[in-house]
């Protein structure tokens, strides 16, 4: 093993100055908060109570409830008189934008029996915590190793040679704090669906490297943690503009998700080696990521996940 490599695994239990190797999970946690630092992922934006009074929230009150009926009025216009055949039922039928300006939401648009589907499906997995004593979650880490390394012997659940793969200490279980089981699914995904990216991350083979490196498996937590939170797939529905253009993106592709985190994890590299990073930086590789994907998702021209200038990173 490279003295490289050794200085990455040595320092993969160090986040913030503390050590966190002997960090302790209940099992119940599913995907609600960062692992590496407390740090949001956007900056905070006001919300409609810091700026307006009493008397402004009130209006805009009755006028949130008047844009929702007019467009629940054009819908029945569009369906009922004039017929979604016409170019007039089909212009009177797109969505109501009604932008609430304190917190950048919109009225989602009318879901589609096959993206409710889709969408309850994701949220299902989000929901679901990683639990080492389940042997279906002893196995998805196990194939995890098979597929990082097929020609290494398979370690315990217990060993020092995960740190090798970017667990933050000895047992991979307890760096599930802030991510689910669907995250450890994102990356078997990811090996599985694109090797020679996820190889070529894993092994931190492109350009020049921090002596400090991120931890590649936590990493893959914390974007995991990230896509959910930037989508707003915590809510019932998204509102928020990225959220409903994925909704376009989850009807095309019931994996868009798992698609999007492969991207994402080629973004963040891309940004650390961009950013010329070290270890107490990649909170803000993460926030650099997250808004060039949200700029890309905003592009007019992406209906896929295939469409997005950096899915060719991935190739």
């Amino acid at each position: 093993m490279s003295s490289r490599t050794l200085r990455r695994r040595l320092h993969h239990g160090d986040v913030d100055g503390k050590n966190r190797e002997h960090l302790e999970t209940s099992g119940t946690d599913s995907l609600s908060e960062p692992l590496l630092g407390e740090h949001d992922y956007s900056e905070r934006i006001p919300t409609l109570e810091d700026l307006w009074d009493d008397k402004k929230k009130e209006q805009l009150h009755w006028t949130f409830l008047f844009s929702q009926l007019i467009a629940q009025w054009a819908q029945w216009l569009a369906n009922i008189v004039i017929g979604s055949g016409s170019l007039m039922g089909r212009l009177l039928s797109l969505p109501s934008i009604a932008l609430n300006r304190g917190n950048n939401r919109i009225l989602p648009p009318p879901l589609s029996p096959l993206q409710e589907e889709r969408l309850r499906n994701l949220r299902q997995r989000l929901e679901v915590p990683f639990d080492s004593s389940k042997t279906e979650h002893q196995d998805a880490l196990k194939q995890l190793w098979a597929l990082a390394y097929p020609d290494r012997e398979l370690p315990g659940l217990k060993s020092e040679l995960w740190k090798e793969m970017g667990w933050q200490g000895v047992d991979p279980s307890t760096d599930f704090r802030g991510g689910g089981f669907i995250s450890l699914e994102n990356l078997i995904f990811y090996a599985q669906k694109y090797p020679e990216s996820f190889q070529r991350l894993l092994r931190k083979e492109h350009g020049i490297r921090a002596e400090w490196e991120y931890p590649f498996a936590v990493a893959g937590i914390n974007i995991s943690f990230l896509l959910a939170q930037m989508l707003d797939l915590q809510a019932g529905i998204p509102s928020s503009p990225t959220g409903i253009r994925f909704l376009h993106l989850l009807e095309e592709d019931e994996m868009a998700f798992d698609n999007l985190f492969c991207v994402a994890f080629e973004m963040m590299d891309a940004q650390w080696l961009a950013k010329r990073a070290s270890y107490m930086e990649f909170n803000d590789v993460l926030k650099a990521t997250r808004t060039q994907l949200e700029r890309e998702l905003a592009l007019e021209d992406i209906s896929t996940v295939k469409d997005l200038p950096a899915y060719n990173l991935l190739r």
